[in-house]
């Protein structure tokens, strides 16, 4: 039995030589700034948060559902006790570091921010012409509006065996997972959180097997595919910033992606329309040739398949 039952990402917390430039990408990419002070900038609470210092990533923050489980977790191996949280949005949490040594926040008792504006507009479907009926179609341009932190990736090395710690720990499930040569030789986890009857994303956390060991990616929901398109020109506009990927659909998971560097090559991902399973569906296991496929769009470039920042 895992020590907790985490309920979803709540953040990523990364370290960046330039607030004023985190924020610049941040914003171009289609988060909100909730507040600065001297050495953070967090755009949404708990949705990214930046420290001022040398490029590194520092860590994850997951939700749980009670302080009962951060007491469960204050007793884990390692584990720190609970503490009050001194960011927006306030709340509890436990830390405890990863068997890289990235520091895991678990958090309850967050203060929900008020919602955010979105574009909204209705789609005509080929069998449905008439969902728009009389209306035109106008979207006002601009960056992508993040709806939230959706999953984290790690490259690492021993990646089967780091999985089953997060398993234990914070009980993910397997949704998917890639092997290469052998079928026990695992090189990529797709990992969810375990909510029971309750449907929740086709994955949350993801291990890569590789030669370097950091964050290989952040990834954010936007709401549409409209939205989607709408961030990759604005990004594509601004011309500074570096296309990784995309766009395409991805095979495991199902999203619609498309993924940029920020200034110090840490890839984030914005994706729409994934799959969404509960505890009933059973894992799958793919060959490497079939599993890191798209169902339309390219196969992942080579260097990102062993993108890792320390």
């Amino acid at each position: 039995m895992p020590f907790v039952k985490v309920t979803d990402l709540a953040f990523g917390r990364l370290r960046s030589p330039s607030l004023d430039q985190a924020e610049e990408f941040l914003t171009h990419f289609g988060l909100v700034r909730t507040e600065r002070t001297t050495d953070r900038t967090d755009p949404t609470p708990h949705v990214h948060i930046t420290h001022l210092g040398p490029s590194k990533f520092l860590g994850l923050g997951f939700y749980v559902e009670s302080e009962d489980d951060l007491a469960r977790l204050a007793k884990a191996p390692g584990a720190r006790g609970i503490e009050n949280i001194d960011e927006p949005g306030g709340g509890k949490r436990v830390r405890i570091a990863d068997p890289h040594g990235y520091d895991i926040e678990v958090i309850h008792g967050q203060r929900a921010p008020a919602a955010l504006p979105v574009r909204k507009h209705v789609t005509n479907w080929g069998d449905e012409k008439l969902r728009r009926a009389g209306k035109l179609l106008r979207l006002d341009r601009g960056p992508s509006q993040v709806k939230r932190i959706a999953h984290a990736v790690l490259m690492t090395q021993g990646a089967k065996q780091k999985i089953q710690w997060y398993r234990d720990m914070f009980g993910f499930i397997a949704s998917d997972e890639v092997y290469a040569g052998p079928k026990d030789n695992i090189i990529a986890s797709f990992n969810r959180c375990d909510r029971g009857e309750t449907y929740v994303d086709h994955h949350t956390f993801l291990c890569f097997e590789g030669p370097n060991t950091g964050l290989n990616h952040l990834s954010f929901e936007v709401s549409s595919y409209d939205d989607l398109m709408l961030g990759h020109e604005h990004l594509k506009n601004a011309g500074k910033y570096e296309h990784v990927w995309g766009i395409g659909r991805h095979l495991l998971g199902s999203q619609i992606f498309d993924y940029w560097k920020d200034p110090w090559e840490r890839v984030h991902e914005h994706w729409t329309d994934t799959d969404v399973l509960n505890a009933r569906t059973p894992p799958n296991l793919l060959p490497v040739e079939e599993g890191l496929a798209s169902q339309w769009g390219s196969r992942p470039p080579e260097a990102f398949t062993i993108h890792a920042i320390p």
